[in-house]
């Protein structure tokens, strides 16, 4: 087939590395426009950017897919299908209407559930043994259009959002060359989305990391791995940021019987495998952790070199 691809971030590269590996002529590469990145604020390329120069695949960057000027680009190619996924950008009916088989969406849950932003990581977060992918014929709404396809992928237990990511990016790029054969050969039957069953995750901020230490040691443990590696889990003590890499819902320092009625957030002990810190219901073992400026490393390198007792507390704030 002829192809658009649409995507942005690393997600969407596994898939545009599929469609080249499975001889597709990738015609056009869609991405948003270069952004600032680090310190210095220069200007770094989309990754899907970087793929397709390495490809020799035309790239067009657009501030807005809808302008009449992208809508001719896109028109202009002769493609027989756009495949987007994680674009970024909601596509008009003007330019879902230009392909023979449409736009199709590579998105990472089993729609309904999930729509919109960062469904990885919210899988991960609200504790869920089973996520996957979705091939979807793109509509005017927000990832509400009919399943084409799907590809089931469980969440094991201690999976953190990065891994999931990285599994699913792979799971993707298969599933939307298998997607786009079966269209070929008239075996698709799409199937109209449950509106009843729909739910919809909007994107992750910096600020959802700040650790709640009311909240159980059960939501903690899945908050710190869905977020990890961005935006990353933290907390505060002696006014310097904590980051907390991993945890441990089963680990228990030893010699400790029940839970004790102290308030949440306290670091109730410490030994060289973890820092045992009381939450809403339980006790969370924190076993790599990262002091702001530093490396990470496992909570006995860290305690090593940095005195936390019985009775400290982890805040919210830098002040308190």
């Amino acid at each position: 087939m002829k192809i658009i691809f649409m995507g942005t971030p690393d997600f969407a590269v596994s898939t545009l590395k599929a469609l080249i590996s499975e001889g597709h002529d990738v015609a056009l590469a869609v991405t948003q426009p270069d952004r600032p990145r680090g310190r210095k604020g220069g200007l770094q390329y989309p990754p899907v950017k970087e793929c397709a120069i390495e490809n020799g695949i035309e790239v067009y960057q657009p501030e807005k897919v809808r302008s009449d000027e992208s809508i001719k680009k896109i028109k202009e190619t002769g493609a027989d299908v756009i495949v987007v996924a994680a674009y970024g950008q909601i596509l008009p009916k003007a330019i879902l209407d230009i392909p023979k088989y449409g736009c199709i969406n590579v998105h990472a849950s089993l729609l309904p559930k999930y729509r919109g932003a960062a469904p990885i990581q919210w899988a991960i977060i609200n504790g869920d043994k089973e996520t996957g992918v979705t091939t979807m014929q793109m509509g005017p709404g927000l990832d509400d259009g009919d399943i084409l396809e799907e590809e089931r992928v469980p969440i094991g237990p201690e999976m953190t959002g990065g891994e999931l990511f990285d599994l699913l990016a792979d799971v993707g790029g298969r599933l939307c060359v298998k997607t786009l054969s079966d269209i070929e050969k008239g075996l698709v039957v799409p199937k109209p989305q449950d509106e009843n069953e729909a739910t919809h995750v909007g994107m992750l901020t910096k600020q959802m990391g700040n650790i709640n230490w009311e909240r159980t040691g059960g939501e903690l443990y899945n908050l710190i791995r869905g977020l990890n590696p961005w935006p990353s889990a933290y907390s505060y003590m002696n006014g310097k940021m904590i980051k907390i890499w991993k945890s441990d819902r089963e680990l228990r320092p030893d010699g400790l019987s029940g839970i004790p009625d102290i308030p949440c957030g306290t670091v109730v002990s410490t030994d060289e495998r973890a820092i045992y810190v009381k939450t809403g219901d339980s006790i969370l073992a924190l076993t790599t952790v990262q002091l702001e400026g530093k490396v990470r490393m496992s909570a006995g390198e860290f305690l090593r070199g940095h005195k936390i007792l019985p009775g400290d507390i982890f805040s919210r704030t830098r002040t308190e």
